[in-house]
């Protein structure tokens, strides 16, 4: 899942995409669901363009949120208080000093665990890190224990071991850990097992719960899929949006497109191409490119024909190329395409 095309056709409907940050693949055309819209030109009559649903994420890849050390231990707070200001040189010196006045402060040695881990006011050390955490996990720290699961699983500051990682995971969630349910839940997904696709759809639960913007995209999407859970358009709906109020934006662009096309929400193609602006605004080519075809239709956002090139340009840059754009923007004046052009460099680059 984090880990996520191209869709107006007669109806201007847009299809489910798993939208990824990074750029979308090529769409690929499918047969034209029926309509009540206005319909497009003839050109685009049979056109309706999807991206297959990615499938979630196998294990072990980008996409595992890593734990942060977090504490409600107020003799903690000074040590803590550094390290969210960036001041990570006086974090590691006051978190020393709790653990000269408490040899077991669990909290003051995940965060120096944090800091070796992550190289931060201190020379970056795996080895040191898997040491304090583990020093702290056997203090009963959750954080400490969703960590050297991740650490485990990659090999990093001892030999990996997935058969531990999984097991420091399980005991983090347990303790309510939401971040170690997430990446537990992606694991599960991995195995391809009906048992754990429902297990994993639970922990996604416990893990959109605890705001997890991440946890409710990839919810959302086995809600509209009918994996590991009742297929459920309406609850896919409004995961996709808390994913995008919680500034995920694979959850902005699913969102956005059942908007879009009323599936499991109300229909309102205006909110709609607010979303896909916002998303596209951010850098994403799929919504650059959905952007494009509201514009070159006048539907959700008043017709023009410039942004609509400039958005489709800006697409392109990033390996999403539209034909149907491409075909339906060939009467702008040399003025207008340079300003396009000027438009799409700026936009090209956005993140």
């Amino acid at each position: 899942m984090r880990f996520a095309t191209a869709p107006i056709v007669a109806g201007l409907m847009f299809a489910a995409a798993t939208a990824d940050a990074q750029g979308p693949s090529p769409a690929t055309a499918v047969a034209p669901g029926a309509t009540t819209q206005a319909p497009l030109p003839k050109t685009a009559t049979k056109e309706i363009f999807t991206a297959p649903l990615k499938e979630l994420p196998t294990p072990y890849t980008p996409g595992f949120i890593g734990a942060r050390p977090r504490t409600t231990n107020k003799d903690a707070d000074i040590a803590f208080g550094a390290y969210q200001r960036g001041q990570y040189t006086t974090a590691f010196r006051e978190a020393t000093k709790r653990l000269t006045a408490n040899p077991k402060d669990a909290a003051a040695m995940t965060l120096l665990g944090e800091l070796y881990n992550q190289g931060l006011g201190v020379k970056q050390d795996p080895v040191k890190a898997a040491e304090w955490y583990r020093l702290a996990a056997a203090q009963g720290d959750v954080n400490a224990m969703a960590s050297l699961g991740l650490m485990s699983i990659d090999g990093r500051g001892g030999p990996k071991d997935l058969k531990a990682g999984r097991k420091w995971l399980e005991q983090a969630s347990a303790k309510g850990d939401a971040t170690a349910s997430y990446n537990l839940a992606l694991i599960l997904l991995g195995t391809g097992k009906d048992d754990d696709q429902a297990r994993a759809a639970t922990l996604f639960q416990k893990a959109a719960d605890g705001e997890i913007s991440a946890a409710q995209h990839d919810l959302g999407v086995l809600y509209l899929q009918g994996r590991g859970v009742p297929k459920d358009p309406a609850k896919a709906a409004d995961l996709f949006r808390r994913a995008a109020d919680n500034g995920d934006l694979a959850g902005e662009v699913e969102f956005a497109i059942l908007l879009f096309n009323g599936t499991g929400v109300a229909k309102d193609e205006g909110r709609a191409a607010r979303y896909f602006l916002h998303a596209a605004s951010r850098g994403n080519a799929i919504a650059q490119n959905r952007v494009a075809r509201l514009y070159a239709s006048g539907r959700g956002l008043p017709k023009n024909t410039v942004e609509a090139a400039a958005w489709n340009l800006a697409a392109a840059a990033q390996g999403l190329s539209d034909d149907w754009l491409d075909q339906n923007l060939t009467d702008l004046t040399p003025d207008e395409r340079k300003r396009a052009e000027q438009m799409a460099s700026e936009r090209a680059n956005l993140k």
